[in-house]
């Protein structure tokens, strides 16, 4: 009997998350990318990681553990991680990785000018792909949060050189993980709903690589083994970005766009001029409703004052398409010159919808090698083009984040499990693993 309630406790202990990212807390005093481009400013941030069996984290690829805080851990040397000390400025991507950078692209306000029926936006590069002239090392920019997080995957013992996820394993997205207003923030002003986490994988070497060197250096290219070097695998396969909260619409957010947004006429090249919205207010733009998900047209590129991009552009909001098209369109065009014309992208993000999901509906969220140490390159930002993300979203002022990985398809409620007569299960497996 007690061998049983020993090997029902581990099964369902595997049934739990084997990575677990929360209370990320951050005070916020943001107004919408759009509008008035303030600051998010961070008092605290707690990142605390927990792992189950087979899964360890690290900050400096030396140090494995089952459980870390990412922001006080010790790093290592010449990293570039970001907390956003400064605070946070309302970013958008489409998840495309800078090859040469190791490091996701992302496009944050020039410029804004009121428009007729929204706002003409200007976007540039985030600096995070340059080196500076003293020491080389990527300047990040500021306005969001990245940092480096190792994990060394024990599951089998074959090491998959090749780049190709038919070669590795489902890792779900666990179903307690969540973005709110923290305890102490201001509920129902919806700043929680424009928020982003983007995981990047840059690449990977064998499990049992000790020389810390090889690992922390892992970037997006493909190195051959030699004395002292490990083989690398380049991953730098766009970054996967969930969306929390995407059928939440707080009211004020729905009034603001409501009040704001104008639809645009098929022919109105320029955004400034009147002539290109409609201007007749019982002609109204598409419909935002609280318990409905809309869509996010995320900039894909640098825009300039000739690209005549509104913020509300899209067949969702003020109808326009020009200046818009799906991702599937965007991702298969493998033409650099005529990708480079796309300018906003309906962005497919992996959404609270899709994790809550029940039995073999959920999908999974990304993938990882066995036998491997990958590098992810983890990104927390607000989405600038969220339709949630208005100027009064700052007096929320606090949010926190929590989210978790899984190998597991199924939760308890799916297969009816039933944990009576059952070990009872501590709520974390701590420790430090051997290295």
């Amino acid at each position: 009997m007690a061998k049983r309630s020993k090997k029902q406790a581990r099964r369902l202990r595997n049934l739990v998350m084997l990575c677990t990212l929360c209370a990320v807390v951050l005070t916020v005093s943001t107004y919408a990318w759009f509008i008035g481009m303030k600051t998010v400013n961070v008092s605290t941030f707690d990142v605390e990681i927990a792992t189950t069996e087979g899964l360890y984290l690290s900050m400096d690829g030396y140090d494995w553990k089952y459980t870390l805080n990412a922001s006080k851990a010790q790093p290592y040397v010449g990293h570039t991680n970001t907390w956003a000390t400064t605070g946070l400025i309302p970013m958008s991507t489409v998840g495309d990785m800078d090859n040469d950078a190791s490091r996701m692209k992302l496009f944050e306000k020039a410029s804004l000018t009121t428009t007729p029926g929204g706002y003409r936006l200007l976007a540039s590069r985030v600096g995070n792909y340059t080196t500076t002239v003293d020491d080389g090392a990527l300047m990040q920019g500021e306005g969001y949060v990245a940092f480096d997080l190792f994990i060394k995957n024990l599951s089998g013992t074959e090491y998959y050189v090749e780049n190709n996820e038919l070669n590795e394993e489902a890792i779900y997205l666990t179903t307690d993980s969540a973005v709110t207003v923290a305890n102490d923030g201001v509920k129902n002003t919806g700043i929680e709903n424009s928020v982003r986490v983007a995981f990047a994988q840059i690449g990977r070497v064998e499990a049992n690589t000790t020389n810390v060197g090889n690992i922390t250096a892992i970037t997006c290219s493909d190195v051959e083994a030699g004395t002292g070097q490990v083989q690398v695998t380049g991953i730098c396969r766009n970054a996967q970005i969930w969306e929390p909260n995407d059928k939440a619409h707080v009211q004020n957010a729905i009034n603001w766009y409501e009040t704001s947004c104008l639809q645009r006429k098929e022919g109105g090249l320029d955004v400034t001029k009147k002539e290109s919205f409609n201007l007749d207010e019982s002609i109204e733009c598409g419909t935002v409703v609280n318990g409905t998900a809309n869509k996010t047209y995320a900039v894909s590129r640098v825009l300039g004052i000739d690209d005549n991009v509104d913020i509300y552009d899209g067949e969702t909001f003020n109808t326009y398409k020009a200046n818009t098209v799906d991702y599937e369109t965007y991702d298969g065009e493998t033409n650099p010159t005529e990708k480079a014309k796309y300018k906003l992208v309906d962005f497919p993000y992996f959404t609270d919808t899709m994790k809550n999901l029940t039995g073999t509906a959920r999908p999974t969220f990304m993938t990882l090698a066995p036998n491997s140490i990958t590098k992810v390159r983890v990104y927390v930002y607000i989405e600038g083009q969220d339709v949630d993300n208005y100027d009064f979203a700052s007096l929320g002022q606090k949010i926190s984040v929590k989210f978790g990985f899984t190998k597991e398809r199924f939760v308890g409620s799916d297969i009816g499990y039933s944990s009576k007569n059952t070990a009872t299960l501590p709520d974390e497996v701590v420790g430090t693993p051997e290295a």
